[in-house]
């Protein structure tokens, strides 16, 4: 029977499964979601399909890397039910979001480039606190080295309030000053807000750089962030040539529909 189908361009849902490694309870769900057109059924209620479906299901396969695969069932959805304008809207949609990561990325290599290292101040006697009554100064902060919000913010050209604003959204976490209680920005605060300022420069909310500070400390300083940039930045390109793919695929199953 498998052979007179494939002999008639007819199709078995194990036809279409075997050839991408897939169950045929997939190419069922996959014509259930609208990702495939409707089967044909032989008089016993089988499925058949057609060489069609299975140019619909290399064209969804080759859509889901580049755009996931909600947005690949979407569209696949979007050209069988004939509202091909949607589907090129889905599509537009994917390479708008692509551009805004690749933005992101640049912004955030940006921001890193306009940092420089940071070495902690260390007290001596000259600059540290050599009695009870010079360490509640407001120039220097008493124990470990660091500095205060003032000469940070002076810095930074902005004010104090700022600082104190990116503390709150988790951008910078000071530790407080034991005797005076006032804020005390170490070597990795500064970092952070200088990365920080460097984002708000370049349009970035609040919201979008606290993600981005977290990845920063998690990963120990700016060194270990290379690696995960450049990951980061591979994987833009992958999923840019696999739109490419997916495009060509798609366009192939387009003129096959006529």
């Amino acid at each position: 029977m498998a052979q007179n189908l494939q002999t008639a361009g007819q199709l078995r849902p194990i036809d279409l499964a075997r050839g991408h490694g897939l169950s045929t309870q997939a190419i069922r769900n996959y014509e259930e979601a609208g990702i495939l057109p409707a089967a044909a059924r032989t008089p016993a209620g089988y499925r058949t399909y057609a060489p069609l479906h299975a140019r619909a299901l290399g064209a969804f396969l080759a859509l889901v890397p580049g755009h996931g695969h909600p947005t690949a069932t979407s569209i696949m959805r979007a050209v069988n039910e004939g509202e091909v304008d949607e589907a090129f809207r889905l599509i537009d949609e994917s390479h708008a979001q692509l551009l805004e990561d690749r933005r992101t990325l640049q912004a955030v290599e940006s921001a890193l480039r306009g940092l420089t290292p940071t070495v902690p101040t260390v007290p001596t006697a000259s600059t540290g606190p050599a009695t009870a009554a010079t360490a509640t100064t407001a120039s220097e902060p008493s124990g470990a080295g660091g500095t205060f919000i003032g000469p940070l913010a002076g810095e930074l050209g902005i004010r104090p309030a700022t600082l104190r604003k990116w503390e709150r959204a988790g951008l910078v976490r000071p530790r407080r000053d034991p005797l005076t209680g006032y804020r005390v920005y170490d070597a990795a605060d500064v970092r952070d807000a200088r990365l920080a300022h460097q984002l708000r420069r370049g349009g970035y909310s609040l919201e979008r750089i606290a993600p981005l500070t977290a990845q920063v400390r998690a990963a120990g300083g700016l060194e270990p962030l290379e690696a995960a940039l450049g990951d980061w930045r591979a994987r833009l390109s992958a999923r840019a040539r696999a739109m490419l793919t997916g495009a060509a695929e798609l366009e192939a199953y387009l003129r096959e529909r006529g």
